[in-house]
């Protein structure tokens, strides 16, 4: 007795657990019982059951194997069942309307030949990727349907009949699952698709972020609980190792899902699984760093730290840039910064090469420059990646239609054209800050933008502006800033090299 109330116990402390994961799952449970219970009434029900009579159990069975967790999945099993059935009971009928003008004698045999040459092909065509990836089980259902109806035709008068109810009640059934399942606490797949790739980026970019202070720091010294517990959350990166299945798996559901909030019905699912399998690499990339930096044989730190500027710059740039992409994932809004921090850690690696090549490792010993190059050669590999994954994540971005990011904008009072204003942080000999406000044309802005994609690292875009600089022209408002009031002079696309001339220019002459 007390070793079963300790079962009872466990059963339901693991029933509490499963329900704190994900709390939809109860609501699951509480949807299926109900379209159980709704198409158990064709059979309770008298008037029903006289017209459908036995066949009214199919109904209970399609729910039982159709309804899913998800909308994209129960849509899916629900349209492949119908279809199938639908296909399989017309060439069942068919085949047992052909088999009969044969005569009693060889109309067993014809049946069986058609029986086994469907279930030959229709198996074979199951191990076809694409098929099986989304018609699986229509397939199955086809065939378990024709050998039905072609088998149970031999004994039963009135085929026509019995193919209609067990349509009819099929029908039915799938019916009630796909109206529950959309309408009472919707489950989408392609928006746990959506959100399990922002978390996949957030889990990334904490490792590339907190990489710097594991690596360069005596972590441990201190609390040994602390020590344990940031351990542990460096490797959340681990469940991106194994995220493939269920990202596949929801983008198949995904692609039977009708429009939703802000997923068209043709949203591009396969871009999705294109930037995941990206962060998987990257993911195995940081298995392989982190497994360095737990390593029993450790670089020593005065060694490391010759290098531990580039190198801590190059993960949390990448790591920066990865989480801009989860925001703006979250938020279904362009990135503004992304290719920014990108752009950085690939400037830390051309330092960390020229660091390299000044010979400053020419003393270490050849098993700690191993060890050293090594880490190296991963952290060079992970923002070459990031590269990779910031593209895919910009096709990402103009396929599914992401909006823009929010700009503040102002009206001209001369020309009624509204103009785009960007305030600009400028830092003045006397470490005084002031706040530059540069008006823009939308059309000019859009200019910019069109052109940004095409020389993004080795060109810039400006506006040239001139700034009195007597007290008339500044006013200090209540918010304690001062704003200073520019003119556009002209406007224009330079190269960088050409604006870092024209600066040292102008300190030479002053």
């Amino acid at each position: 007795m007390k070793g079963a109330m300790e079962k009872v116990r466990e059963i339901w402390r693991e029933g509490r657990r499963v329900g704190k994961e994900d709390p939809r799952r109860i609501v699951h449970a509480f949807k299926v019982g109900l379209a159980l219970a709704l198409v158990s009434s064709f059979y309770y029900y008298q008037p029903l059951y006289d017209n459908f009579g036995v066949n009214a159990m199919w109904a209970v069975m399609t729910v039982v194997v159709v309804f899913e967790f998800s909308v994209g999945a129960t849509l899916g099993k629900g349209i492949n069942r119908a279809v199938a059935t639908l296909v399989a009971g017309g060439l069942g009928v068919g085949a047992h309307h052909l088999a009969s003008l044969s005569g009693p004698t060889i109309e067993p045999i014809l049946l069986a030949i058609f029986v086994f040459v469907q279930a030959a092909l229709s198996t074979f065509v199951r191990f076809f990727p694409r098929v099986k990836a989304r018609y699986d089980y229509g397939i199955l259902i086809f065939i378990l349907t024709f050998s039905l109806i072609s088998v149970s035709g031999f004994r039963e008068d009135e085929i026509l009949d019995l193919a209609h109810k067990r349509l009819s009640t099929v029908i039915m059934g799938g019916v009630s699952c796909v109206l529950i399942s959309i309408f009472i606490c919707p489950v989408w797949a392609g928006q746990d698709l959506h959100s399990l790739l922002a978390s996949n980026f957030d889990t990334l970019s904490h490792f590339l972020e907190e990489f710097g202070e594991e690596y360069f720091e005596a972590t441990h010294d201190g609390d040994v609980k602390e020590v344990e517990k940031k351990r542990r959350n460096l490797q959340r990166y681990k469940s991106v190792l194994n995220s493939k299945s269920n990202e596949e798996a929801l983008a198949n559901f995904a692609k039977w899902e009708p429009r939703h909030g802000q997923f068209r019905f043709r949203h591009p699912w396969k871009q999705y699984l294109a930037v995941a399998a990206l962060l998987r690499q990257c993911a195995y990339r940081i298995d392989a760093l982190n497994s360095y930096i737990n390593s029993d044989f450790q670089v020593p730190m005065d060694i490391k730290r010759k290098l531990e500027e580039p190198l801590r710059k190059m993960s949390s740039e990448s790591g920066k840039s990865m989480k801009e992409a989860s925001i703006s994932l979250k938020k279904m809004r362009k990135s503004s910064s992304s290719d920014i921090h990108v752009l950085n850690s690939q400037s830390a690696c051309k330092a960390l090469s020229t660091l390299l090549k000044s010979g400053i490792l020419n003393d270490v010993e050849p098993l700690q420059m191993i060890a050293l190059t090594t880490t190296i050669s991963l952290l060079i590999d992970i923002v070459n990646l990031t590269e990779k994954i910031s593209e895919a994540f910009l096709e990402l971005e103009s396929a599914a239609r992401f909006k823009n990011k929010k700009k503040s904008t102002v009206s001209s009072e001369k020309s009624g054209t509204v103009s785009t204003a960007r305030a600009i942080q400028i830092k003045s000999h006397d470490d005084d800050h002031h706040v530059v406000t540069i008006l823009c044309d939308d059309d000019i802005s859009t200019t910019v933008e069109q052109s940004r994609g095409e020389n993004s690292v080795d060109s810039c875009h400006h506006v040239a502006i001139k700034i009195d600089d007597d007290d008339s022209v500044h006013e200090k408002h209540e918010d304690g800033e001062i704003h200073v009031h520019a003119s556009c002079v002209s406007y224009g696309q330079t190269n960088a090299s050409d604006i870092l001339d024209s600066g040292n220019e102008r300190n030479s002459s002053n």
